[in-house]
Order: C-alpha cells, then structure tokens, then sequence
C-alpha cells in the first residue's frame, strides 16, 4: 500500500472518531417558577439546588441528584415567606461524601439589603443534621451573602461569604465603611469554627468563589480600593495563616458601583484557573489566568470573548491542563452562552454556542459543571412569563 493510500485512509478513520458537538437538554420539569440554580459536581456526584417561589409569596429552596440520566424528585430543604431571593445571590451548596450543606437568604428587618445566611446540613438522602442555623455571629441587622463553599479536606465545608456588620451606621466613622469577605470551617456536625475576617474592603455585591488546593482553601472575590479601582483579588490559607490579599491581575477598573459580576476559581493536583469580567478602559472583557505555584502568581490574563462581553463566567477543569470557560456576551442579533477552552499554554479553542439567552437578569448565572465525560450547564430562561429552569449536557470529547 503507497503512501498516498495511508494517509487517506488515516484521515478518514481519524474523522470517524471525532464526536459531532451536540447539546443535549436535559428535562426538568419540576414546577413553574424556578430560579438560581446551582450546580455542584463533586466525583461520581451532580447536584443541582435551586428556588421555587409558590404564588402566596412562599419560596422553597430543592436540591435534586443527577442519576440514570435525568434529575431526581426533588428534595425540599427549607421554606418560608421572609426570604431574600436574587438572581445575583443565590443558594450555595457542597457535598463532601455524604453530606450535604445548603445555604439561603433569609430577611432580618424591613430594610431592602438586611438579610442573614442561614445554613441546612444533611446527608444526600435527606436525613437532617442541623437545620436553619446562622452562618455569621455578628447578629447585626445588615446584609449578608453571595455565599461560596467547598468541601474541606476534614469531612466538613470551607464557607466565604460577603459581609455588611461594617456598613451598618453605628457612628459617624462606621457609617461610609465598605463590605468585607470572611471565611468559617464548618464542621460534619453543624458547628461553626475558625471564622475570620479576610478582607476589610470589597466590592457590594459580586459573587465570591472558593476552591481547595492540596495545601488549603483559595478565595477569590472582587475588591474594592479607596480610589474605587475593582480587580480580581486571591488569598490563600498556607502554613496556618491567611495570606494579605492580592491582585490576580492588575486590571486598573476603576468603577463607582458594583458591576455584580464575580470570578470564579477551579483548581486541580496542579494548576489554578480564575476567570473574570473586566471593563478597564471602558472594553468589557472576559479574561482567564493561570497558575502553576498554587495561586501563587498568575500568568498574563489570556481574553476569551470575541464579541461584548457580558460576564457571569464559570470556569472548570476539563484535565490536567485546560480547562472549559463559560460566559455570556452580545451583538446586534442577541446575546449568547458562550463556551470555550483554554490550555495552560495559551491555546484558546473557537467558540460553541449553548444557547441563546436573554441579556438581564433572568437568566440569572450560568452554572458549568463536569462529570466523567459530560460537560453540563444551567441557567434560567423565562416561559410564559415565568422563571424556569435549564439544564443541557454534551460529551467533553467532542470539544476539539
């Protein structure tokens, strides 16, 4: 057989491996008016929590497992008509083995931004551990959220959440003081340890992210200078201590409020990977860093949007060295669900389209997911007026 014959034939049988990149939905047909989804892939498990407002104002916050290839019955976790439901600050959950810790907002006074974090620890089946503590010891009227949690490396939960005690008017000099970031060790039974202050000055109201490396929890969160400059800040737990905050990069977005639009952080046996929207200089931009030294430093910000960007990114490991960037961004003609990868060496894949979806709040905040060989995503979309749930999966191999 010539050469000219191999090749062809090589050509054709590497054609006939390659996988057509495919979206596939998921059902979910569970009520009519759900929203801020969260979805958690931890080993061999996916679950997806989200919030189901009734009619007489009642909200219901229910987590369902991904088995057989489709979302369980759900599983109702806490209820109450006093709740603080956003699109931007949603529900938090983690698993860790067989437990599993929720969080939800819940009114502490009249004022629009007084709420508290309280926390649902439970076991995947749905067995109570603790139920509807607080998460915050402060026991100050002021807002609390924009919870983020991992599973620790002790059977229990890493938590950081945005904090208010400080913008609260107790004196002329408290009055002007900004948002801060703290971080607990929440225990497999329910107690609250180790809470701390990790950050005195952030940014309002954008998401936090939390990831654990092998040597201890990462945070990473919006900051806020006194000049109001808002970058992407990291610390680290090392050594038993936590790091002073630092830039991932020196953006140098200089903005008077908050864009409520935070990072997210994924880490593996060897790398770390922060994705993040910037408008420094007035051109939004959906960038990506990467990290060989445990969040140490970061390489140059590698860009990902072609068209304007919109944010609400959620980043994840595909392997060892890439990894998948989800985000929104914008034309003329609509505004799309964005997909890319990204390897640690700079190569940055074409763009595949989820979805389209709608530019505001109601699609809320994309959430990526991967498990074995699928990738999964979900978002809320709006249907006959009401809020809905979408979840989509597609196999990783056929990203190329």
């Amino acid at each position: 057989m010539n050469r000219s014959v191999l090749l062809v034939l090589f050509l054709f049988l590497a054609s006939c491996t390659k996988l057509d990149f495919v979206v596939e939905e998921i059902q979910f047909s569970f009520g009519k008016n759900n929203a801020q989804p969260n979805l958690v892939s931890n080993g061999d498990n996916l679950t997806l929590s989200w919030i189901s407002s009734e009619e007489d104002q009642k909200a219901i916050l229910f987590y369902s497992q991904y088995k057989d290839n489709k979302w369980t019955e759900p599983i109702s976790i806490a209820s109450g008509s006093d709740w603080f439901v956003n699109w931007a600050d949603f529900p938090a959950h983690a698993i860790n083995e067989d437990l599993l810790l929720t969080s939800y907002l819940k009114k502490s006074d009249s004022g629009t931004y007084t709420y508290d974090v309280l926390l649902n620890l439970e076991t995947l089946s749905g067995k109570k551990i603790k139920e509807n503590f607080l998460l915050h010891t402060d026991g100050i009227k002021a807002e609390h959220g924009f919870v983020s949690m991992v599973p620790s490396h002790k059977n229990g939960f890493y938590v950081t959440w945005l904090d208010g005690r400080n913008t609260v008017e107790n004196s002329e000099e408290a009055h002007h003081k900004a948002m801060t970031i703290r971080f607990a060790e929440i225990t497999s039974i329910g107690k609250i340890i180790n809470e701390t202050e990790l950050d005195a000055t952030t940014c309002d109201c954008c998401q936090t992210s939390i990831a654990i490396s092998p040597k201890g929890p990462i945070v990473v969160y919006r900051n806020r200078s006194k000049g109001e400059v808002r970058d992407i800040f990291i610390t680290r737990y090392k050594d038993g201590l936590w790091e002073k905050p630092r830039p991932v990069h020196n953006d140098g977005w200089v903005i008077n409020g908050c864009p409520v639009n935070g990072p997210k952080v994924v880490v593996n046996s060897l790398n770390t990977a922060v994705a993040w929207f910037t408008a420094a200089e007035g051109k939004p931009k959906v960038n990506v860093s990467f990290s060989n030294s445990d969040g140490g430093d970061f390489k140059p910000p590698i860009q990902l949007n072609d068209l304007n960007a919109l944010g609400r990114v959620d980043v994840a490991f595909l392997n060892s060295n890439e990894v998948l960037v989800s985000y929104m961004e914008l034309d003329d003609h609509g505004t799309y669900l964005k997909i890319k990868k990204v390897s640690i060496d700079g190569k940055v894949s074409e763009a595949k389209t989820i979805a389209v979806i709608d530019e505001g709040r109601n699609s809320g905040v994309p959430q990526l997911e991967i498990m074995k060989e699928n990738v999964f995503l979900a978002w809320t979309y709006t249907v006959d007026g009401k809020n809905q749930l979408k979840s989509v999966k597609f196999n990783s191999e056929s990203f190329y």
